[in-house]
Order: C-alpha cells, then sequence, then structure tokens
C-alpha cells in the first residue's frame, strides 16, 4: 500500500479550543445534539427561517484534510472549521457552518479510524449525517484508492437502505415520485489527491471512465453503492502545493444545482429532521429494521408535477405552493402544442428591469365596450401594458401593419403545470365578448329611427376608418355615377382607393394585400377592379380557433345596421363559433347547474363567463369582471363564483 500524503503544513491552523467563527458542535462524540431549539440552531448558522438550503458533509480518514479542504473549497482559506497539523483527529463529532454564497449547509465530521472501540458509535453518527445530507464528500489524499473507503462507503449504503427504505417507499407512493429508490439518495463525490501517481481514468477519452473503475471496484469488493444517487470522481494531482480545490467546487456546486430529485428546503426541515434521526439512533445500530417515521420530511424532495407542454419538471420541493412559492423549472419552456402557453411582455419594461405581461384585448381600458368592440372589429386586438400604455393595436386590415414580436414585445412560452395554467389569451374568447355587445348594441339600435341609425352608423364608421377612406360626412354623392345618395342609403368604401360608391358601383370583390386586406376578396370599386385584373388566387381555409374571433368581428365590422342583418342568420350557429373552449355546450347543456331547474323554451340558458357551466337567470345574476379568462370588464358570473371571489 503506498504511503499516505503528508499532512498540511502548520500555517493551515492550529489547534484551538471552543468554536470556530462561523461554526459550532452539531453533535457530540456522543451523539447530543448540541442545539436544543430552531431558533437557536438559526441564529448560530447567521440564517432566516425562510432560507433554503441543500445539505453537504464530508468523510474520510483522520489526517486527511477535511477541514481544510471545507475551509479552501468555501470559505477562501478562513478558518471556518478547526485545522491541525497532526495525524491526530482534530474535529470530534459533528461541526457545521453555513455557505451563504452556495446556500449550503456544510457539515464536518470526524476521522472514520478513530478510537476502534466507538466504531460502532462513531458508525451510528455517520448515518445520521448521511440521512439528512444531499452531497456526501469523501476526501482521500492516496497515491491509490485504498479498500477502506469501498468498505465504509459500501456499509453506510447498506445502513442507509436497511433502515430508510420502508420510508422511501412511503414517500414515493405519497408524493407521486416516479423514480427508483435509489436516486432519492445522496449524491456521492469522492475528491481524491496524489502527488505521484497519475489520477483515476488519466489517458481514457471516454467520459466518466473514472466512475466506471469505481463501480468495478465496488462491485469487486462487494461493497455495491446503492444508496447514493450519483457517484463522481473529482481528482487533482499536486506536485507543488497548495492544492487546487477549484475542480471539487465546480463538482459540488452541479450538484447543489441539480434538482432532478432533491430541491433545496427550509432550514426547519433540516433541524426536525436531526432531531427525529437522534430519537431513533440513540443505542447500538440494532440487527434488525427499526421503524422509522417521519425522517425525510417531503420538503427533502422536488416537487413531481411536470410541465405538460415540454415535459420539465419543476424544481421547486414538495408542497411549496403552501408557502407562496409558485412551479418553477430550470429552463423555459420551449413549446406549446395544444396549450395557450406563449405570453407577450412588453419589450421596454422588460429592457428596463420589468416584467410586464401584456395581453391581447378587443377593447382598451379607456375605451368604452361600444367603441372599444367597434375599434376592434377594424383593428384588431390591442396590447396595452399596465406602466407604458396602449403600445400596440394589431389593425389587422390596416396598410403598413407590422408584427409587434421583438419590436413592440418579446414572446416568452410559459410551462403549464396543470391545466388551471393554461395561459387564458385574451383572444379565446374575444368572439363571445363581441357577440355579447352585438347583442347590446343590436337591442339598442332597433329602437333608433331609419335616420338616427343611419348617422350613428357614419359616425362610427368614420372613427374606426383606415386613414385613406373618404369620411363619410364628405360623401355626398357617388364616386363612380355621381349619384346623390338618399339619407338611409349606404355609402360603400373600395378598400383599394378608399373612395364612397353606391351598392352598383362596388360589388366587385378582389384581394388588396397592400392596403393589409390579405389575400380574402374584398368590396372594391369597378374602376380598381378593371386596372388590376388580378385574379383571386385559390384561398385555403383555416378552421383554427385564432381566426374565430375575427370572423365573428368581420360579420359586424360594417355598422349596426349590418350588425341587425347578421342576427338574422341561426344565433345558434353563430354562438357556436364564438363560444369560449370552456364554456359547456349548450347541447350538453339541461339544467341549471346550481339549482337544477330544467331549462325550457321559456327559460334561457346562461352561461357563467368564470367556470363556463349553464345557469339559469336568478343563479347567475352577479356581474364582476373575470380577468384571468379575459373578462377585463363587468361580465356575467355564477352566483357560486361570485360568492368565492367575495370571500377571497
Amino acid at each position: 500500500m503506498s504511503a499516505q500524503l503528508h499532512s498540511d503544513p502548520l500555517t493551515l491552523g492550529s489547534l484551538q479550543n471552543g468554536e470556530e467563527e462561523g461554526s459550532f458542535l452539531l453533535l457530540d462524540e456522543d451523539e447530543n445534539l448540541k442545539v436544543q431549539s430552531l431558533c437557536d440552531f438559526l441564529n448560530k448558522l447567521g440564517c432566516s427561517q425562510q432560507n433554503s438550503v441543500k445539505v453537504l458533509c464530508i468523510f474520510g480518514n483522520t489526517g486527511e484534510g477535511k477541514s481544510h479542504t471545507l475551509n479552501e473549497t468555501f470559505f477562501e482559506g478562513q478558518q471556518v472549521f478547526k485545522t491541525s497539523p497532526s495525524q491526530f483527529s482534530c474535529t470530534v463529532g459533528v461541526w457545521v457552518a453555513y455557505d451563504p454564497t452556495l446556500s449550503l449547509v456544510i457539515l464536518d465530521t470526524e476521522g472514520l479510524l478513530g478510537t476502534t472501540n466507538k466504531q460502532n458509535q462513531r458508525m451510528r453518527l455517520l448515518i445520521k449525517v448521511l440521512a439528512v445530507s444531499d452531497v456526501v464528500v469523501y476526501r482521500t489524499r492516496a497515491e491509490r484508492l485504498h479498500n477502506d473507503m469501498f468498505q465504509f462507503l459500501g456499509d453506510a449504503s447498506k445502513a442507509y437502505l436497511k433502515y430508510f427504505t420502508p420510508e422511501f417507499k412511503s414517500l414515493s407512493s405519497r408524493c407521486g415520485l416516479d423514480v427508483t429508490l435509489s436516486s432519492l439518495g445522496p449524491a456521492l463525490i469522492i475528491f481524491h489527491e496524489t502527488s505521484r501517481t497519475d489520477l483515476l481514468g488519466h489517458g481514457s477519452k471516454t467520459l466518466g471512465q473514472a466512475e466506471l473503475e469505481l463501480q468495478k471496484r465496488f462491485h469487486e469488493l462487494g461493497a455495491t453503492p446503492e444508496a447514493f444517487s450519483s457517484i463522481c470522481y473529482v481528482g487533482v494531482k499536486t506536485v507543488v502545493r497548495p492544492t487546487n480545490f477549484s475542480m471539487l467546487k465546480e463538482a459540488v456546486r452541479k450538484q447543489i444545482l441539480d434538482t432532478s430529485t432533491r430541491s433545496s428546503r427550509p432550514l426547519s426541515h433540516v433541524f426536525t429532521a436531526l432531531q427525529r434521526l437522534t430519537e431513533c439512533f440513540s443505542g447500538s445500530i440494532p440487527e434488525s429494521q427499526i421503524s422509522v417515521t417521519s425522517i425525510f420530511p417531503d420538503e427533502y424532495f422536488t416537487c413531481s408535477l411536470h410541465c405538460l407542454s415540454c415535459g420539465s419538471r419543476c424544481k421547486n420541493r414538495m408542497n411549496h405552493l403552501k408557502d407562496g412559492v409558485s412551479h418553477q423549472a430550470n429552463s423555459l419552456c420551449r413549446y406549446t402544442h395544444e396549450y395557450a402557453n406563449k405570453v407577450l411582455i412588453c419589450k421596454r419594461c422588460y429592457e428596463g428591469g420589468r416584467e410586464m405581461i401584456v395581453i391581447p384585448k378587443t377593447v382598451a381600458s379607456k375605451d368604452n365596450p361600444w367603441m372599444g368592440l367597434a375599434k376592434y372589429a377594424w383593428s384588431g386586438y390591442v396590447l396595452e401594458c399596465r406602466v407604458c400604455g396602449i403600445i400596440y393595436r394589431s389593425r389587422q386590415y390596416w396598410y403598413g401593419n407590422t408584427d409587434p414580436d421583438g419590436s413592440i414585445v418579446r414572446q416568452e412560452v410559459r410551462h403549464v403545470w396543470s391545466l388551471d395554467d393554461e395561459c387564458t389569451m385574451d383572444h379565446h374568447n374575444a368572439a363571445q365578448r363581441l357577440m355579447d355587445g352585438v347583442n347590446i348594441i343590436v337591442q339598442t339600435v332597433n329602437d333608433y329611427s331609419i335616420g338616427p341609425k343611419t348617422t350613428v352608423t357614419s359616425w362610427l364608421t368614420d372613427q374606426v376608418a383606415p386613414a385613406y377612406w373618404r369620411p363619410n360626412q364628405q360623401i355626398k354623392e357617388c364616386y363612380g355615377c355621381t349619384r346623390a345618395f338618399a339619407m338611409a342609403e349606404r355609402r360603400h368604401h373600395c378598400r383599394a382607393c378608399g373612395e364612397g360608391f353606391c351598392h352598383d358601383c362596388s360589388d366587385k370583390t378582389m384581394p388588396v394585400p397592400e392596403r393589409g386586406w390579405g389575400l380574402s376578396p374584398v368590396r372594391v370599386c369597378k374602376k380598381c377592379h378593371s386596372l388590376r385584373k388580378v385574379k383571386c388566387p385559390d384561398i385555403t381555409e383555416d378552421d383554427g380557433r385564432d381566426l374565430l374571433p375575427r370572423r365573428v368581428a368581420e360579420m359586424a365590422q360594417s355598422s349596426f345596421d349590418k350588425v341587425s342583418r347578421v342576427l338574422e342568420y341561426p344565433l345558434g350557429l353563430m354562438k357556436g363559433a364564438a363560444r369560449p373552449s370552456y364554456w359547456v355546450s349548450d347541447d350538453e347543456i339541461f339544467e341549471c347547474h346550481e339549482c337544477k331547474k330544467p331549462f325550457t323554451p321559456k327559460i334561457s340558458k346562461h352561461h357563467c363567463r368564470s367556470c363556463g357551466q349553464g345557469f339559469c337567470e336568478s343563479c347567475s345574476s352577479n356581474r364582476q369582471p373575470v380577468p384571468s379568462r379575459g373578462w377585463h370588464h363587468p361580465v356575467r358570473v355564477c352566483n357560486p363564483c361570485f360568492k368565492k371571489t367575495v370571500e377571497l
């Protein structure tokens, strides 16, 4: 067996009595927990109860420089943990310190090869440390890896699984963790330092060759480390001191950031687990399995939910929603699939360090419902930032319209953790909002005489018309045949030149893409049609849900009079096209969802804008905004949803 490397120089620290600055005794050599309360534990570590941490412990033979390794790796050489130049153990029991940079609680243990008559007691103490640790570092300085390291880690693994497997099975079932039991254990890092011999896996181009050699050695000695979720080898060859600990720190950092199984947890859970371990393992390690209950709180492990869209796993601990912490993943979602999980962020606010989500809406906050719906019919949706105000109008039929993505807004795909988390993009129920507004408008317009109705129609059309259109108030005669218009006669605008015509002089249709009218044929005058002689291309019908609001809007875009005539079409057909996806279909509603009263031709069905169920008039008489569903003005809601909101 190769000779062991010399101990660290005397300058690395001297033997001191009492607690070092930044570290304190957690478990003494008799396994007594020296901190009696959570408050005391937090105060000595210098942490608050809200700090979420992971735990690292270090094992190794006496005199291997475990304390020095911790000081150099995590505390820039400060003497946080006590060190000694002698070959005798400097650390007695378990000492603890906190690294705020990595949010890491660090446990320093005494040497494995201490007094032999206390070996059983020391093994028991180390098992307790192993139970609360997320990362285990085994520190060895030798030209060859000794059998005692493999034997210790194998024995610790067997004891760990022996006493904690029942709870792992219960926890896996309770939390829905679809993983193997071995993956629930801590990660193992073997930190091997030599001075003359090559490191494990030296010269091999195969990634992970050192780890494969370690696994082979474990198997040969019959000491399989099944309790460890992973094994990582970090080797450093030190010819001239000081030792380079940067690779060890990087390996630890990667393990801390890995939330595939374990996530950071409040310090209170670490302290509670230590208390329970001390109660359960107070005497000799029993030969038979003992009953260990609630050593591992659910919060020790990562939330089991996956994004329904991209499959990424939440990186937070179990039950984090109870603490007001929302689901998070290590990366942004990349897919939308059938989920409406794309959000738009105001670019100006984003560049200024704020994240303001903007939702496409039919009506801006400063517009009244009638004018807003009319603008939507002509100009499409509006993007309104709470800080910057209106930043974009889609103006999908106007000339010169540009896509807001990149210049005005920043698109981001969000994770969908449950069906309730789907981003309710405002345009998904824009068609139904337009239908609601249309019903109100038509009821009012039908009370007008022909004269006032025509006046209101002309005024409203001028308010939302494209810039190149001639205003209705200036159109006294047809631009084509020069015939004077009667008072109630409709003025039609050519989508190409923008002049006003009678019906006979503007009965042609063709696409006008340069004016922003896409590929669909729209009304043009005979002169523009003859000059261009453009053949309408074959158009493929798009039945996507995102186009439904525009189709319904086009039915009502010209005037109040046209809206009235549109409603002469079967109302059920229009309602079916405009119905938001979360609404229960009329064909499936036979009775009121609340009072169970059967619907008859005399009892109308009303949809709650919050839950989408069908109700009678008396069970859905309340009005309030439902911004989570895209309804930003007071709309009909059922009594249960209204009551629930009031209680909140």
